[in-house]
């Protein structure tokens, strides 16, 4: 299939009116996917939102954190078909990004297939999807593994680190399979029909053992160490397109163009911030991050990688700039650990409690706590990736000290006690940052948080609703593609 070039005659003639860029956000919990308008930016309606539901036990246990890839796409497909079939008739672009890091395989020519009604579904040729969150590679087994020739560590849960793992440990596994990728490479190489998935620099990086000076990966070091590198696929930049619809898909015309899929901590960023100069962002959903735009022509060194336990790296951002980026494991996911442990007492003691009633309380006697609660909690029980072994603790109980409220307060505190550690406030006012935007679902819900933001920072504080991945690969190819003003500038 030919690809579609940058140089696309809809940017030289403008786009039809009335059509949009359909923004999809294929995340950790959720599928969300938005309409833009191609000719003002605006986000269209509101951003349809499906929880995946697509945990699947791993033979690890905890140490293993796995996905239904099938759950994945018919989150996905539930969420577009609630757009009217007029509106998806007038998309002119597919935006896509997701969850980082990650891994999946397939076996070309199973990997899906149509229906009976000319619909596309995941085939028997698939794996599981293996999450950022995978524990299964420890630091003694990360030793094993050869330096990567990039900036960038090499941390469990990234897809190159997940395959060395299976390649040692079941490499039959692997031999079912002869292609990888994120979940979102894989999808939109479904919905392409292409023969192999197209990556973009901003995966590739998160993957490991990809070099961002000469946008290669780390070839010949992968093939000494037996890693199968007829995996690799092939990287093009952000933004870039990877293909054309074959056929209608969802009511989205074909001959549509599809982007390759973009990170969607690059996309959370791109849709939050509005001066890249002089904000920073911070997120809260599953996990947490605070990020910056680093200074145009700024490059990372190898020797970066050298600064151990240096948990801020410099990530692949859009037009050949990049973000520093602490990337925190711990977030929502800490919250809602500790939601759900509320619930298992109350069960326990015979009462069913729905957990939105929990939620709604715990928040409540959270945001009611004036004082600075004398507990302390470290909620860091996914451990960091600068870190590894580092887990939770609590610290000062007393018996006037353990209500709901104290602890709640606690917990939220130390979720951004721990990313302020990763990335302190005096590194953003080193950066000329005066302010900071915040977004993500956890973040946005949680007034605790927010103040806790406020009070650790020191900094104007605002919150953006409409701030999502979805609606920011929406606005990358926007400017790419539609923005006369981004295109004039070029």
């Amino acid at each position: 299939m030919a690809r579609l070039e940058r140089k696309d005659s809809r940017r030289r003639s403008g786009p039809e009116t009335g059509s949009y860029v359909l923004g999809i956000d294929i995340g950790t919990t959720s599928v969300k996917v938005c309409l833009l308008s191609a000719q003002t930016r605006d986000v269209v309606d509101k951003i349809n939102i499906k929880d995946t539901l697509s945990s699947v036990p791993s033979d690890l246990g905890v140490d293993g954190d796995k996905q239904d890839v099938t759950k994945i796409y018919s989150a996905l497909h539930s969420s577009i078909v609630r757009i009217s079939k007029e509106q998806l008739r007038r998309v002119s672009h597919v935006a896509v990004c997701g969850q980082m890091h990650g891994v999946m395989y397939w076996k070309q020519g199973s990997a899906w297939t149509r229906n009976t009604k000319d619909q596309l579904e995941v085939g028997e040729g698939v794996s599981n999807l293996y999450t950022w969150q995978d524990g299964r590679c420890s630091p003694g087994f990360l030793d094993t593994l050869p330096k990567p020739v990039s900036h960038l560590t090499l941390n469990s849960g990234y897809g190159c680190a997940t395959t060395f793992w299976h390649q040692r440990h079941n490499p039959e596994y692997l031999q079912q399979f002869d292609r990888f990728g994120t979940v979102m490479d894989y999808i939109v190489a479904m919905i392409l029909d292409l023969d192999a998935p197209i990556m973009t620099d901003q995966n590739a990086a998160s993957f490991g053992y990809f070099d961002l000076h000469g946008m290669s990966w780390n070839q010949e070091l992968l093939e000494e160490a037996g890693f199968p590198t007829h995996f690799l696929p092939q990287v093009v930049s952000s933004t870039e397109t990877a293909g054309t619809l074959p056929k209608d898909w969802l009511s989205i015309p074909a001959g549509t163009p599809v982007s390759a899929a973009m990170g969607d901590l690059q996309c959370s960023v791109k849709s939050t911030l509005e001066n890249s100069d002089t904000d920073a962002v911070v997120n809260v959903s599953t996990s947490a991050q605070m990020a910056f735009v680093q200074p145009e022509k700024f490059l990372p060194t190898h020797s970066e990688q050298n600064e151990l336990n240096n948990p801020v790296e410099n990530f692949p951002y859009f037009e050949k700039r990049f973000i520093a980026v602490a990337a925190s494991l711990t977030g929502g996911n800490a919250l809602a650990t500790f939601i759900k442990m509320i619930q298992q007492w109350v069960i326990q003691l015979g009462v069913s409690v729905p957990q939105s009633k929990i939620w709604e309380v715990a928040l409540t006697a959270g945001l009611e706590e004036k004082n600075e609660p004398s507990v302390e909690i470290l909620p860091t029980i996914f451990g960091e990736r600068h870190c590894p072994q580092q887990r939770g603790r609590v610290t000062n109980i007393n018996q006037g000290n353990l209500g709901l409220g104290p602890v709640t307060r606690s917990v939220c505190r130390g979720i951004v006690e721990n990313l302020a550690g990763m990335m302190p406030p005096y590194m953003l006012k080193e950066r000329g940052v005066h302010r900071i935007v915040g977004s993500g679902a956890c973040l946005i819900k949680n007034q605790v948080l927010q103040r806790e933001i406020r009070d650790q920072y020191k900094l104007e504080v605002v919150f953006e609703q409409e701030g999502n991945a979805c609606v920011g690969a929406a606005m990358a190819i926007f400017d790419a593609f539609y923005n006369p003003l981004e295109h004039n500038r070029k």
